[in-house]
């Protein structure tokens, strides 16, 4: 599958308003990527996404990506360095498995706005918007081409 034609153009806007909402109360940078097939783990493979997006170079380290392989049908969450010093190990479990629930059901753009939104919501107690807030990270979403 393609990964561009994994969502419509009303799930895409979806999700990057999810995005433009989320970040209205945290300083933190949160990214979706689709890809089409993973061979490797999820998490590993979300962790060079991560890298090669250049989310690494936010101010405070606290760039998140959902990272989904719409083929192989898997989907990894990573927080940048900041954020994992600063948050209980088990910080991501309760999106995780939000976005797993939606996307069982088959509704990816919704899973994938909601699980923006609870990852703005979460680290809005540990990254809270400052006033001086620079969106440092495009809103849109990444796809691998």
């Amino acid at each position: 599958m393609n990964p561009e034609n994994f969502l419509d153009r009303k799930g895409r806007e979806l999700i990057v308003a999810a995005i433009q909402e989320a970040e209205k109360d945290t300083s933190g940078e949160i990214r979706v990527h689709i890809d089409d097939v993973c061979e490797t783990d999820p998490y590993r493979k979300a962790v060079e996404v991560f890298h090669c997006l250049g989310m690494e170079k936010t101010e405070a380290r606290n760039g998140v990506l959902i990272y989904v392989a719409c083929s192989s049908k898997v989907f990894a969450i990573v927080g940048d360095k900041g954020i994992n010093d600063a948050v209980p190990a088990d910080f991501w479990n309760e999106v995780s498995d939000t976005l797993h629930s939606y996307f069982t059901e088959g509704k990816f753009a919704e899973g994938l706005a909601e699980a923006v939104r609870m990852a703005g919501a979460r680290l809005k107690r540990f990254f809270p918007y400052r006033k001086d807030d620079v969106n440092e990270l495009p809103d849109e979403i990444s796809f691998k081409k």
